[in-house]
């Protein structure tokens, strides 16, 4: 059985970020699970309706997107707008996905505060960052999905190859 891996499309060269662009993410081993058919490709802002492009969102300062999850912060636009419920939207679509797709694995988009898995930005707008997880990345870990930042591909090859043996 071939393992499935739900990808940021963003990471895929998309260009789905809030301000336009994409964050191609060059890597022999992303590239080797793209032509094996084990990435699903997946922006959740944007399967959640956001447009490109959009302004930028953070998290609530003092909070994660577990928090999000479970109604005790919020996310807002740079302007101010409540966008809670449309980031609740895009990890409800990750999840739908993930399961339906039979997608153990995620590697996203760090930062981001839908899929940032090991920080997101503070909240205060200023590019300064905190340790936490966005909305979609603590959807996913919820349901026993292996969420991974790009930057930690090689810790996903490896539990790739010790899942495969077991």
């Amino acid at each position: 059985m071939n393992p499935k891996i739900l990808v940021s499309a963003c990471l895929l060269g998309e260009r789905v970020r809030y301000d336009g662009s994409a964050k191609p993410f060059e890597s022999d081993l992303l590239r080797k699970w793209q032509q094996e058919g084990w990435v699903v490709p997946l922006c959740p802002e944007v399967a959640a309706g956001f447009a490109i492009p959009r302004p930028p969102a953070e998290i609530e300062a003092e909070f994660g997107g577990g928090d999000v999850l479970f109604g005790a912060a919020r996310v807002f636009e740079n302007s101010g707008r409540d966008v809670t419920e449309s980031f609740l939207q895009a990890a409800r679509i990750a999840v739908s996905t993930a399961t339906t797709k039979g997608c153990g694995y995620a590697l996203l988009t760090d930062g981001s505060p839908a899929c940032g898995s090991s920080f997101v930005y503070a909240g205060r707008y200023d590019g300064a960052r905190k340790f936490g997880q966005g909305v979609v990345a603590a959807a996913l870990r919820e349901i026993g999905v292996a969420v991974y930042a790009q930057s930690e591909i090689t810790h996903l090859a490896a539990r790739l190859s010790m899942d495969a043996v077991r």
